[in-house]
């Protein structure tokens, strides 16, 4: 009891500008992303929107790290996530989460190198800062830099140095060779004199950013998820739609100038989902490479990984599937 509370205590300390005595609400919704940037924004846009209030759903936001999420999936600490990988990768270890929609078809990240490295291939023997192990940014990094023939585990060395921002300050301080990088950093990285070696959506496409939940939140609020889908949804079509309004909120919710906020608009607004739907290929890439990770030879169920009931009946009430 004394260690969930302090579980709960730790979460609410996490939470972006909202005070955490709320955090005990039986109808609060809480949401985790990783950081406030581009990748996460259809969150944002939702907050701020309203989309959620629209819904009649009070969500909370939180910022945490790949491990703590989990755990926090896990026991039911939060709702959601949007780390769609992790949430995959987690499902095939038999933990109780689904994905139930994906928000992103290609990742935002962008290998970002040091002057002196004008190619991948230069990049053999070399380190390479991320966010979180197991985090989509490792994922999409590893995918990136083996489209160069570089063999990731060993060739290279990761370090996970927390926000883009601590990666950019890494690399200022020749503490790693390259970086994973996501919207506005990689904007932010060109301005401090980096290269931009490759952007992940030019080599291969997955569904990157996605909604995952708990598999008791999906059983016994099903209602709750289709509105939590259909929420973010529609912040995704209107930032596919309304590119000012979509730079506007990245500026308030990401703290971010607005030059970077409409760089990373332009760099990945093409990639987001306008209907939630989980390309197939693109989520057995996804699996494949997780069981790679896992060592995992078994073939597991997709049932057993997704779950697209909210998703079908969010699209019925947004007129996007009969």
């Amino acid at each position: 009891m004394v260690a969930r509370k302090l579980r709960r205590a730790l979460i609410a300390l996490l939470i972006f500008g909202i005070p955490g005595q709320g955090l005990d609400a039986a109808d609060k919704v809480r949401i985790s992303v990783t950081n406030p940037n581009m990748s996460f924004l259809p969150s944002g846009v939702a907050l701020k929107k309203g989309f959620f209030k629209d819904e009649g759903l009070d969500v909370e936001v939180i910022r945490m790290n790949v491990p703590n999420i989990i755990t926090a999936l896990v026991t039911g600490d939060i709702g959601y996530t949007l780390i769609f990988g992790s949430v995959v990768r987690g499902a095939l270890r038999g933990m109780p989460m689904r994905a139930v929609a994906s928000l992103l078809d290609s990742p935002t990240h962008a290998l970002i190198a040091k002057p002196e490295y004008k190619s991948g291939k230069e990049l053999k023997g070399k380190t390479v800062g991320i966010g979180n192990f197991g985090g989509t940014d490792e994922v999409a990094g590893r995918m990136m830099l083996k489209s160069f023939g570089l063999d990731t585990d060993k060739d290279l060395k990761f370090i996970a140095l927390g926000p883009d921002r601590a990666r950019l300050a890494a690399l200022k301080e020749g503490l790693v060779d390259v970086a994973v990088i996501a919207p506005p950093g990689d904007a932010l990285g060109k301005q401090m004199g980096f290269n931009v070696l490759l952007r992940a959506y030019e080599v291969f496409s997955f569904p990157f950013i996605g909604i995952g939940a708990n598999l008791k939140t999906i059983k016994e609020r099903p209602e709750e998820v289709k509105k939590v889908v259909k929420a973010m949804i529609r912040a995704n079509r209107f930032i596919r739609e309304d590119k000012e309004g979509a730079v506007k909120v990245l500026m308030e919710w990401g703290k971010v100038e607005r030059d970077h906020a409409v760089a990373s608009y332009d760099s990945t607004w093409r990639v987001f989902s306008p209907d939630g739907n989980i390309p197939q290929e693109g989520l057995r890439l996804v699996i494949d490479q997780a069981k790679a990770e896992l060592k995992l030879t078994r073939d597991v169920p997709l049932n057993e990984i997704i779950d697209v009931t909210p998703l079908r009946e969010a699209q019925k009430e947004l007129g996007l599937r009969k």
